[in-house]
Order: C-alpha cells, then structure tokens, then sequence
C-alpha cells in the first residue's frame, strides 16, 4: 500500500478510536463497543491496549468467541505464544468447530516449534474440511517444513484441485517439485495452471529454472 494510503487508514482509524472512547464514556458497559474499540486497536498495531479491551469483554463473558480469538491473534503478534495457545484452545473447547482458531493455533504450535501437535491438529482440520484449499496448504506448508516431501506434494495437488485459479497454490507446488529436481512434473504443474487461465507471466521464474535444468541436464 502506498504510504499516503497507509497514513490515511491509520488516520481513520484513529479517529475511530477516539469516538469509540467517548462513546465507553457515556456507556461503561457495552461488549460491542469494546470489541470494536479493540478492533481498532488492532488496525493501529495497539497489540497490549486490544489485550486490555479483550481482558474486559472475557470479564464479563468468559465464553466470549470473538474475544478469545483476536485476544490470541493479539499475543501472537508480542510472541506470547502460550497464552495464544491457551486462548485458541479454550475457543476450540467451545467451537470445535472453527476452522480459523484451529490453523491459528496449529500456526502457533508451530512457531513454539510443537511440528508434531500442529501436525495433529491441520490433520484434524482435512477431517472436518476436506473441501476446503486453505487447510490443505497450511498442512502442505508444514509437510514441507518436516521434510514430508511426498505428503506436501500431494496436498498441494488437493489446494490447487480445490483452488485452480489460485497461483500462490500453483507456484509452491512448482517450487517443491523443482527442489526435488522433477522438472518434468514441474513443467506439467505450470502448464495446466495457464491452460486453466493464470496468467504464465506469474510462473517465468519457474519456467526459467525449467530450462536451466534442461540446458544443464
């Protein structure tokens, strides 16, 4: 985004923000305005002030969803890993059901470097979602970094299968298999994404490695 842009958002924001004051003001009491005060507080990077609206609606509501989701969001971003992982499973106590708190949680899981139970839970995710590209590519993702290869592979098959137009999917499916020097299967991979209509524009480095290879053999 371009700063004047940016500085313009944040701007609002701030005004936002001292509107929402005013109004807590005159209402001491009101979970939505606190959630969307906290909400700004987000937007303008606040991370310990959202955690103190957060704090205030869990006083008051401690099954509150949205509370502890972005209150765990918000200790993500100051690396306060566990009370994330704390808050994210106590959402999915509740919600087991929410895809977004569960690839959060596995995200996080993985960050405190806990491969395995992240694993565990993007597994129980393609359960619950089988139709769904994104869990597939945040499985495939952690596949790759536990050094699954084939597993990876196959999940990015299933992101690109459910997504077809998303080239981010395509792009690290190629990135895999050209790691793994398949340089065949890579050019098969690119091809049927142009062919689906992404533009192979997004795909020349790619296909640039490609011929390299070949050239080298």
């Amino acid at each position: 985004m371009p700063c004047g842009l940016w500085a313009q958002g944040q701007s609002r924001w701030a005004d936002s923000l001292k509107v929402l004051n005013e109004q807590i003001a005159k209402s001491p009491w009101s979970t939505d305005l606190h959630l969307r005060k906290a909400a700004a507080n987000l937007e303008l990077s606040q991370w310990d002030y959202a955690i103190e609206e957060y704090n205030q609606v869990l006083q008051h509501e401690s099954h509150n969803p949205a509370a502890l989701f972005y209150r765990a969001y918000a200790n993500t971003h100051m690396r306060r890993y566990e009370l994330s992982r704390r808050d994210y499973e106590e959402l999915l106590g509740y919600v087991p059901r929410h895809m977004q708190a569960r690839l959060s949680l596995a995200y996080v899981l993985q960050l405190m470097d806990r491969k395995q139970e992240a694993f565990d839970q993007l597994n129980q995710q393609v359960e619950m979602t089988p139709d769904s590209a994104v869990v597939y590519a945040a499985r495939a993702s952690l596949e790759r970094e536990m050094l699954q290869y084939e597993a990876a592979l196959y999940d990015w098959e299933q992101a690109c299968r459910l997504a077809p137009q998303n080239a981010d999917y395509v792009a690290s499916q190629a990135d895999l298999l050209l790691m793994l020097n398949r340089r065949s299967e890579t050019l098969r991979v690119l091809d049927a994404a142009t062919a689906r209509g992404i533009n192979p524009a997004r795909f020349n480095a790619y296909y640039m490695k490609c011929r390299k290879k070949k050239a080298g053999k």
